[in-house]
């Protein structure tokens, strides 16, 4: 049964965003948290799985620095292609979600991410793997458009910045689950109670977002679109089908000249950041494996005994750097609302590359893990919680996920390149550097500076209603 969709009562001057919220928004921020929540925790799986998998898949021995850089190049290659699906759900699911609805088009994408995460567990050969990361790849992309649409056209002006930060900073929590799953993961393949934990992750991965999906049935879409449908059957009906403004028209966003320098600057902030962390953040996963590896060399460990800890020492990896995130997120949420989205921007690229640029050069030590993770995790992170409260501002009700998607996902296209400068630059360019990881992570993290570059031409939306 709906709760009503009905505006809250206005809380007092200065009391907590929250209060202003009504049963029905309550219910909308929790379910749209939910669906990203349990999308970052199978993104992150996979950051978890790819260099084991990988390893299997090609037949490679754990450690041998023969096979490494083979290793490397396919999960380089792996995460490429998932990106080029996240891209592509992205933008399809996106354009959706302005003509079908944004409940509808979210159902269909959890359907999709949690399916084809179970059938990665499959997997028999490294090129199937890559094809169900694909797949799996085009219900992630579709999930944060929607979700963020929908929460930003139930929200009043005030409460939404503050329900987008923590719709977004709570997707940090999905990431130190799958963290904690290959924590219990590496463990049990130590004792050897689970054969292939990488396998396992997947299955695991493919169940809670089922979960959510009854939840889902009881959302009804926002009156801003059904008011945006209106307004289109309207137009058709006054003045032809060639006449009326098009829900989740791609042209419309280069046409219009407003919306060509939002959708421009939108795509490019999006880019260096998505590098930033598709690029070379979550390969802190592997990278943590690459260096801890000699702390085993004279154990007297099994391969499996090593691989478990590794995987143990990874996971700790990825809870560090997203337990800093979701610090990271509420920290930018926070400072955009008392000096703006650009300023915030730019102090948040340039910290990004501090600080990613910081934990590949120290990284030598199990400590370090538990220092300059959490740092690397709060800076970059940050970032993407500028693209949740900023991105909806850019755009129209029509045209709202279509434009969120076409800015987060053709820049994740380009950005696809990414995974794959690294694990050339990894495997050719710095082939001869001990632990050449380090250096390539350093280089690439030049791509902070394009971010920087284009925050002259954003827009400053601060304090100002969504465009209509």
């Amino acid at each position: 049964m709906h709760v009503p969709d009905v505006p809250a009562a206005e809380a007092p001057a200065g009391a907590p965003w929250w209060r202003d919220l009504d049963r029905y928004q309550w219910f909308v921020f929790l379910v749209a948290t939910l669906g990203w929540l349990f999308d970052t925790m199978d993104q992150q799986l996979f950051n978890l799985a790819r260099n084991p998998a990988v390893t299997e898949l090609i037949g490679a021995t754990p450690g041998d620095p023969a096979s490494a850089g083979q290793v490397d190049y396919y999960s380089g290659l792996t995460t490429s292609i998932f990106m080029i699906g996240w891209a592509t759900g992205g933008i399809f699911f996106g354009i959706l979600g302005d003509k079908i609805g944004r409940a509808k088009t979210m159902m269909l994408t959890i359907l999709s991410y949690s399916a084809f995460t179970g059938l990665s567990a499959l997997s028999v050969g490294v090129w199937d793997f890559a094809a169900y990361r694909f797949l799996t790849g085009l219900g992630v992309g579709g999930q944060f458009a929607v979700g963020v649409a929908l929460v930003a056209e139930v929200m009043s002006d005030r409460t939404r910045p503050h329900a987008l930060g923590w719709l977004q900073a709570l997707s940090a929590v999905g990431n130190m689950m799958a963290g904690l799953i290959g924590i219990g993961l590496g463990r049990m393949q130590e004792a050897e109670i689970v054969e292939s934990a990488w396998r396992t992750m997947f299955l695991v991965g493919l169940l809670p977002a089922l979960l959510a999906i009854p939840i889902f049935l009881k959302l009804k879409e926002p009156e801003r679109w059904k008011a945006a449908v209106r307004e289109e059957e309207a137009e058709e009906t006054a003045g032809g089908p060639e006449s009326a403004r098009k829900l989740g028209s791609i042209s419309e966003l280069f046409t219009d000249p407003r919306w060509r320098r939002n959708t421009i600057v939108g795509m490019i902030l999006a880019f260096s950041g998505v590098v930033g962390l598709w690029g070379i953040g979550v390969f802190n996963a592997d990278l943590t494996r690459t260096v801890l590896r000699k702390h085993y060399a004279d154990s007297g460990l099994t391969p499996k005994e090593i691989g478990g800890k590794l995987t143990f020492w990874a996971s700790m990896a990825l809870v560090m750097f997203n337990a800093g995130a979701f610090f990271g997120i509420q920290g930018f949420a926070k400072l955009t609302q008392r000096i703006g989205r650009r300023p915030a921007f730019a102090i948040a690229f340039v910290l990004a590359g501090l600080s990613t640029a910081t934990y590949f050069w120290l990284l030598d030590e199990f400590w370090h893990i538990f220092v300059f993770g959490p740092i690397m995790g709060f800076c970059q992170l940050s970032l993407f919680g500028g693209y949740a409260i900023y991105f909806p501002e850019l755009f129209p009700t029509r045209l709202r996920s279509t434009g969120i998607s076409f800015c987060y996902n053709v820049g994740r296209f380009v950005a696809a390149s990414g995974p794959l400068a690294l694990g050339f630059l990894t495997k050719s360019v710095y082939a001869d550097y001990p632990e050449p990881m380090r250096y390539a992570g350093i280089t690439m993290c030049a791509v902070f500076l394009l971010g920087l570059m284009v925050l002259p031409f954003a827009p400053e939306t601060k304090g100002q209603p969504l465009p209509e």
